[in-house]
């Protein structure tokens, strides 16, 4: 995990499930065609898991937590057809806020949205996302499409 700037972080910062509009939003986008998704995510330094879980008193790091989530969360995201197309490592941040790091990440696939809604409102992906609620300090989800940006505009 990359060092924290003292006091420099917004605590406010803490993005973790999306809000209402947020999924609504993703709802309302065509559902036919496939969808990457760029993930971007901060762990805590310590997981924090609701008090009556069995790893509450485990003092588990949030990227231990993080892990457990992937182990859990991972025959789901396969059996909706979903791949991780790219994974790395932050480096430097080149533009954008200089205290600003992520831990994790990566860019998964899904045939289509349907595929996502799938994965997250099975049962067993449910319980599995507790792992990630007691890793993530903030983190963003993006719903990226192939093609032009919003302005029609192609690049590379």
């Amino acid at each position: 995990m990359a060092p924290k700037a003292q006091g420099i972080l917004d605590m406010t910062d803490r993005f973790v499930d999306p809000e209402r509009a947020q999924f609504d939003a993703f709802k309302a986008l065509p559902r036919d065609t496939p969808i990457h998704m760029l993930n971007l995510v901060r762990f805590k330094a310590h997981a924090t898991y609701p008090s009556d879980h069995p790893l509450a008193a485990k003092q588990l790091s949030g990227a231990q937590a993080y892990a457990r989530y992937g182990q859990d969360s991972g025959p789901i995201f396969q059996r909706v057809g979903g791949s991780i197309l790219w994974r790395g490592a932050m480096e430097a941040m080149l533009i954008g806020p200089s205290e600003e790091y992520w831990d994790a990440i990566f860019v998964a696939q899904y045939p289509n949205s349907g595929a996502f809604m799938e994965m997250v409102t099975d049962p067993v992906y449910r319980q599995a996302v507790v792992h990630r609620q007691a890793a993530v300090e903030s983190s963003r989800l993006i719903r990226c499409g192939s093609g032009a940006s919003r302005s029609g505009t192609v690049f590379g």
